[in-house]
């Protein structure tokens, strides 16, 4: 027997392919996947907060701006980006001039700018008004008394990195007040102060601000300037986790308490309840908190089982009832539906336990108190608070 032309017969009659020997595929990254993926991060990055991330940021944001700096150091690595490049990251850093002289010189090679005449220079302007910079970007200097903000600004970016804090859509002037903080053209501002406010030629109130920028200059725009900049290139901080319901400052002898606003988060040993995060109670009660769940094992609305108070807000001059239904229709799509059984055996379902972020409560409090909830609505699939 012929054994080469056998094989060689039957390989020749596999119609369906059935010999045929395919490589086998790897789940394995190549090194190019890797550093597609290391360059993806840094563009979600730009691409959530507006600016790309800085050496001066929190941990994360340094990571990645070292990241960028060298992918643009490697010419190879540039190379194998650029279609990945959405926001001109990789674009060639412009030149640094030091005088106008020197811009001449390295762009006009052909002397195409020379003239013999001085009237003739394209640098002698006629039946051309004069162009003011905005009061935002053209009126800041150096301060002086930087070393008196800069643990604000630092404590502000502790507070955005562990989420405390978030950056959001600047959408109204109201939203400026003194001790807030705003991202101005990629940078973090602090408003010191709103000095006296006047009505302009518009009706609208305007007066100066003092405001502290985290590069250490500072600046006295006008407050519709400041409004003006934010709503073409800026963004707003959130507030802190402070107790807005509780600022004693502003309480006198004849504001009346009205209850108490709380979240509390259970303890229960029940296996249902512990597998879900994020998971916790928001109510309303007339007496201290403390009081109001000493026999939460004994009450199927505390799951039958001990609570801790993560957080409460006394409540003057307003009804803390309506604040508890605004706050569980804000969150009813997310309201924890499961069966309770009280000690004998009958059956409950709690309505106010919700799944949602402490921090987007809290923040969904602050939206209801300076009536900026009617522009947003939560997404219990990302458990963010989003525009609708």
């Amino acid at each position: 027997m012929d054994i080469e032309a056998e094989l060689s017969k039957i390989f020749a009659e596999d119609d369906l392919g059935l010999l045929e020997i395919k490589p086998k595929s790897s789940n394995v990254k190549t090194s190019d996947h890797r550093l597609i993926d290391s360059f993806e991060e840094i563009n979600h990055f730009v691409g959530e907060h507006g600016y790309e991330p800085a050496t001066t940021g929190p941990v994360i944001e340094q990571k990645l701006a070292y990241r960028l700096s060298g992918i643009r150091q490697n010419d190879e690595k540039t190379a194998a980006l650029t279609e990945y490049d959405r926001f001109g990251l990789l674009a060639a850093p412009p030149t640094k001039y030091d005088t106008l002289d020197d811009i001449l010189a390295d762009e006009d090679d052909m002397g195409l700018l020379a003239v013999e005449k001085p009237e003739e220079s394209i640098f002698t302007l006629t039946h051309v008004k004069a162009v003011t910079l905005p009061d935002y970007i053209s009126k800041r200097k150096p301060c002086k008394k930087f070393a008196d903000y800069e643990p604000l600004f630092t404590k502000c970016q502790e507070d955005l990195a562990q989420g405390r804090r978030q950056i959001l859509p600047f959408r109204r002037g109201l939203q400026i007040q003194e001790g807030s903080f705003f991202v101005l053209s990629g940078v973090l501002l602090y408003v010191q102060k709103i000095g006296k406010l006047t009505l302009d030629a518009h009706g609208d109130a305007n007066g100066r601000t003092h405001c502290i920028f985290e590069n250490g200059t500072e600046s006295n725009m006008r407050l519709r300037s400041l409004s003006s900049g934010l709503y073409k290139e800026g963004r707003r901080v959130s507030e802190l986790n402070e107790r807005l319901l509780d600022s004693m400052k502003d309480i006198q002898k004849e504001d009346k308490e009205t209850g108490y606003i709380y979240i509390l988060k259970s303890m229960s040993s029940d296996a249902r309840i512990q597998a879900i995060d994020n998971l916790y109670k928001i109510g309303f009660s007339t007496e201290p908190v403390e009081e109001r769940i000493k026999n939460a094992e004994q009450e199927p609305t505390y799951l039958m089982a001990p609570v801790e108070i993560v957080d409460c807000f006394r409540c003057f001059n307003l009804n803390p009832q309506k604040l508890e239904q605004l706050l569980h229709n804000f969150f009813g799509s997310s309201c924890l539906n499961i069966d309770i059984f009280d000690a004998r055996g009958q059956r409950h379902i709690p309505r106010e336990w919700f799944i949602a972020p402490y921090q987007i409560i809290y923040q969904a409090i602050y939206f209801i108190m300076n009536g900026a909830i009617v522009d947003y609505h939560y997404d219990p699939e990302t458990q963010e608070i989003v525009m609708r």
